[in-house]
């Protein structure tokens, strides 16, 4: 490999270009390449961050021998399609939240990964914010001994995002606020837990306020010719191989005002517990008797998450070392997605089926 990585990004909307402006910061990756559906998007890009190839489409993006690794950036129905033609087109993946449409397909990309020998990489950049490293700092260390209890969630007010696009049309997202938001609640809890392994589920999902194209958001263009048949309220309970549980409730849009519209995760714990809110981190524990909080303090200058996601990316392809987002996180968050679907349609528990 020569001394930069050299990346290139499928997809050049939104998320594409956060991606590219953390990548051209760094000095041992050069993104080399970049292409989207929608061409002139591409060109955009390229011309903004001086990249100085645009492919028309991913296959001729992913048959340049120059390329190292590929950002994939696209509508959830593509990321298993993308992802496998990339691992086996010999790049290593960074590939966005969720791993896929369904569980399914999760497992069409592991079996690609597993005969790969190259990197597969979730971007779930939660998991690399400063108070929660510093609460992963203190778990680790013991100060919650073991956690048996957490609560977690995403409670947006008003936040739909592109009502009658493909965030709103399950055939395309695969569902709504619990595949969007839902599944990075779900990810940084379990790694906050240990990753323990979740083995059933029972849930609900409501869809009260798209239907009638209220409780709409400011991401994303709406097309009110589309259609919404995704949820906009998600509520589930999660048992765990260790005996513990993990409660999850997340909203695009409900009459609440819970906890200002911002990430939550309460871990309960033997010896300890800790609170994140927002940006936000209290431990607490028992002293003398009496309860005791310790609030935890942010650095004052901060790189950001998605610099040290994009740096641990790079880390793991030089030094062949399996990501701290693994391809077995993802497939795991989503065996839990699509169990909540399907016990919110059943009505009954559901176990998870792990086999492959």
């Amino acid at each position: 490999m020569s001394s930069k990585i050299h990346i290139g990004v499928i997809g050049a909307g939104n998320i594409g270009n956060i991606h590219i402006g953390e990548f051209v910061k760094m000095p041992d990756a050069a993104v080399t390449a970049v292409t989207d559906a929608y061409l002139p998007l591409a060109e955009q890009r390229a011309k903004e961050y001086g990249i100085p190839n645009v492919y028309s489409n991913h296959e001729q993006l992913l048959q340049d021998p120059n390329i190292d690794a590929v950002v994939v950036a696209v509508p959830n129905e593509m990321h298993a399609p993308i992802a496998i033609q990339a691992l086996q087109a010999g790049k290593h993946v960074l590939l966005e939240k969720p791993m896929a449409l369904n569980a399914a397909s999760a497992k069409d990309i592991m079996k690609a990964y597993r005969s790969s020998n190259k990197t597969l990489m979730l971007a779930h950049q939660m998991r690399w914010e400063t108070m929660n490293l510093l609460v992963k700092e203190q778990i680790d260390k013991g100060a919650l001994g073991h956690i048996y209890n957490v609560k977690t969630g995403w409670l947006r007010r008003k936040g739909i995002p592109g009502w009658g696009t493909w965030f709103t049309q399950k055939s395309l997202s695969g569902g709504g606020p619990l595949i969007d938001i839902g599944v990075h609640m779900l990810d940084l809890s379990l790694h906050l837990m240990g990753s323990p392994k979740p083995v059933s589920v029972f849930g609900t999902t409501y869809a009260e306020f798209g239907p009638k194209k209220r409780g709409i958001g400011t991401w994303g263009k709406p097309n009110w010719s589309g259609s919404y048949d995704v949820e906009d309220l998600a509520t589930a309970l999660i048992k765990l191989d260790n005996g513990s549980t993990l409660s999850l409730d997340v909203s695009w849009a409900a009459h609440t005002e819970m906890l200002d519209s911002k990430p939550y995760i309460y871990l309960m714990g033997s010896e300890g517990g800790a609170s994140l809110h927002g940006n936000t981190g209290k431990l607490h524990t028992e002293l003398f008797d009496r309860t005791a909080d310790v609030e935890l303090a942010l650095p004052q200058e901060d790189e950001g998450s998605r610099a040290r996601m994009s740096r641990h990316f790079l880390e793991c392809i030089r030094e062949g070392k399996e990501p701290l987002t693994s391809a077995l996180s993802g497939l795991t968050n989503s065996l839990v997605l699509e169990a909540i679907y399907e016990s919110s349609r059943t009505g009954e528990v559901v176990k998870l089926d792990w086999a492959e």
